[in-house]
């Protein structure tokens, strides 16, 4: 019975010195959150993609967005190399581009420079090709397209477009040139293609 009693307050003693311990140390996961950086994005759908990429455009992270409405995830952005990064929400017809910047450690966002970058919108009717583009900072533009057959890729057109934000283009195919065509866009950096069938 003594026994029994001595390993009980032994046991008791262990748990209260536990106790006391465990209130004096601050939970590993309370660091953890110090160093993340919560992203939070509304109306996000599944099937988007969200990536970090460094400044040349390299992706550094990319997933799949799985669940319709709120976004909101903790990243560690310390661990990276001091240098400008982006958070690119790709959507159906606009990328949402937010930089941030790490520097020794301290990652800074600076929400003015939220960009958006529209998605040229392109459609065939009969053998008219309809292009509509929009850029909200009037960035310079460029249309180039592509006539594919079994053996070579030729140039049909190419055109640069300066300091226009509302851009409404329609280009006439050649109906006696049936095959595929290429339409692709340049513009900020990015390069949207369109897959044309005649």
């Amino acid at each position: 019975m003594k026994k029994a009693i001595k390993k009980s307050l032994l046991f008791v003693a262990v748990l209260v010195t536990m106790v006391n311990y465990a209130s004096n140390v601050s939970p590993l996961n309370e660091d953890d959150n110090v160093k993340k950086t919560v992203l939070t994005l509304n109306n996000v759908k599944e099937g988007q993609q969200l990536l970090i990429k460094d400044n040349n455009q390299v992706i550094l992270y990319k997933e799949a967005i799985s669940k319709s409405g709120e976004y909101k995830k903790g990243f560690d952005l310390t661990a990276l190399p001091n240098g400008d990064y982006y958070f690119e929400l790709n959507k159906d017809i606009v990328i949402e581009v937010i930089p941030f910047k790490v520097k020794n450690n301290l990652v800074t966002f600076n929400k003015e420079d939220k960009t958006q970058i529209f998605k040229p919108f392109v459609i065939l009717k009969n053998n008219t090709l309809f292009v509509s583009s929009l850029s909200l900072n009037a960035s310079p533009i460029e249309f180039v397209i592509y006539y594919k057959n079994a053996s070579t890729t030729e140039l049909i057109h190419e055109e640069n477009i300066k300091d226009k934000v509302n851009i409404q283009k329609a280009y006439t195919l050649d109906a006696t040139k049936k095959g595929d065509y290429v339409f692709v866009t340049k513009t900020q950096n990015r390069v949207f293609t369109n897959n044309i069938n005649l």
